[in-house]
């Protein structure tokens, strides 16, 4: 779930019945498919790069931004009118970014979000099934984001709005790409995917989700606390548990150096976590999710030995090996700040105990996502759409396909897949760029299968 400034903490109230975020309930997934069903059968229009750009043009808040060639077929840079806010469709807007990669009509077609800003390259399973890819930029991100007041209003910032956003283009562009569409998506990326799924399941035919994070019950973190009393070896955990220690035990030798690189770095902290002191326990308490969430069991070795190591082999170490600085210039509204407000108020959070930091520590309140967000991008928590999505998957979702890594924090807290056609796979000693490509027979070639069936493709 994280790019640069992305911590640990993980990354409004449910609508009743049937109904969803901007009006009527959705399709059946049943009609849905005979639809598509028809219009394929009614043929396919022109395919030609000229063609394509004028239907996108015909469709309605479509604009196409320019053409460019990737691998011999034309990649269309697009934004697309979307409502502020579904409820009330026809006030104020905003323009999505999103990009069209064509190949042809007759082939399927992966819709894929990173869950943050426009993701630029190609999907696994674009390559997989030698698809059409549609990225998308989430609504608050980037360049997706309301001008004026409106940009400001955080409250239409949520699961719901952004799962209206993707289903008002994915059926837009259904008009042209008449084939098969998975949805796709990796750590935020994945829940995004797995979101729409779950209030427009008429719009996707199966959606594939890696290392998505389901933090159900926020109050219970006892997945992630069984995760690091049992990842790797225990002399790992423990020389891991040690160095942690040690950096806060030594904090009065080790902030300066902190302080000093940060001025230095023109690194500032009053506006999200108040103080270097602060912003230097955050990075110490998130070192060891960061060392097994990008890292592996084969750095274990280079654990110094706490109370041996001199400050600046413990720092250094650190600094290489989990230890990240979150400042005012990366956690606001054009950094990772949007995230963090999801996560304070719908997504969740880790809120690990540190039982073996507990008398070093000096800020019971900074593993939060508040702590790192500007005041007027602080919100409250609700967990119901989180827990809705939760029991909606395990129980009625179809053909849905989860990706996790045994070694990755974020797989801690995932997922179950219904018995409807859907499936979940564990990558063995796998951190969280957990794969397909990565699994071991048989389960890698019956994924494949799985997808390449779903996709109506062999």
């Amino acid at each position: 779930m994280r790019n640069k400034g992305i911590s640990a903490l993980a990354c409004a109230g449910l609508m009743a019945g049937a109904a969803v975020l901007g009006g009527a309930a959705p399709a059946t997934a049943q009609a849905a498919t005979a639809a598509r069903a028809a219009d394929t059968a009614a043929g396919t229009a022109k395919d030609t790069a000229a063609d394509i750009r004028a239907r996108l043009e015909k469709l309605p808040g479509m604009k196409v931004v320019s053409v460019t060639d990737r691998e011999g077929h034309p990649l269309y840079s697009l934004t697309y009118r979307q409502p502020v806010d579904h409820r009330r469709p026809h006030g104020a807007t905003f323009t999505q970014r999103a990009t069209l990669w064509h190949k042809s009509t007759a082939k399927p077609t992966v819709l894929y979000t990173g869950g943050y800003t426009l993701a630029g390259g190609t999907a696994s399973l674009t390559r997989l099934l030698d698809a059409n890819q549609v990225s998308v930029e989430h609504r608050y991100f980037g360049e997706s984001r309301p001008e004026g007041p409106a940009g400001d209003d955080w409250s239409k910032l949520t699961v719901q709005q952004e799962a209206a956003d993707e289903h008002r283009l994915t059926r837009a562009l259904r008009t042209i790409e008449k084939g098969k569409w998975l949805g796709t998506g990796a750590s935020k990326g994945g829940m995004t995917a797995t979101y729409h799924e779950r209030f427009h399941p008429g719009d996707l035919d199966a959606v594939v989700a890696f290392v998505a994070p389901n933090d159900a019950d926020n109050r219970d973190d006892s997945g992630y606390e069984r995760f690091f009393a049992t990842v790797g070896t225990q002399e790992c955990r423990d020389a891991l548990n040690a160095v942690q220690r040690e950096m806060l035990v030594r904090r009065d030798t080790l902030l300066p150096r902190f302080e000093k690189e940060a001025k230095a770095e023109g690194s500032t902290f009053d506006q999200t976590l108040g103080t270097t002191d602060r912003a230097y326990e955050f990075a110490v308490l998130d070192q060891v999710w960061n060392f097994w969430q990008s890292g592996t069991a084969a750095a274990c070795p280079t654990v110094p030995d706490a109370k041996k190591a001199t400050d600046d082999e413990l720092y250094d170490w650190s600094k290489g090996h989990g230890f990240s600085v979150y400042r005012d210039q990366e956690l606001g509204v054009n950094g990772s700040g949007p995230y963090y407000r999801q996560a304070a108020t719908q997504l969740g959070w880790a809120d690990l105990r540190f039982s073996h930091l507990k008398d070093v520590r000096r800020h019971q309140d900074v593993y939060q996502p508040n702590s790192v967000l500007p005041k007027a991008m602080r919100g409250t928590y609700n967990n119901k759409t989180i827990a809705d999505v939760d029991r909606w998957v395990k129980k009625r979702g179809q053909r849905m396909m989860f990706i996790y890594g045994q070694n990755d924090p974020w797989s801690a807290e995932r997922f179950t897949p219904s018995r409807h056609d859907s499936y979940r796979y564990e990558v063995p000693g796998a951190n969280h760029g957990a794969s397909i490509a990565k699994l071991p027979e048989p389960q890698q070639s019956k994924a494949i299968a799985t997808i390449k069936r779903w996709a109506g493709v062999k």
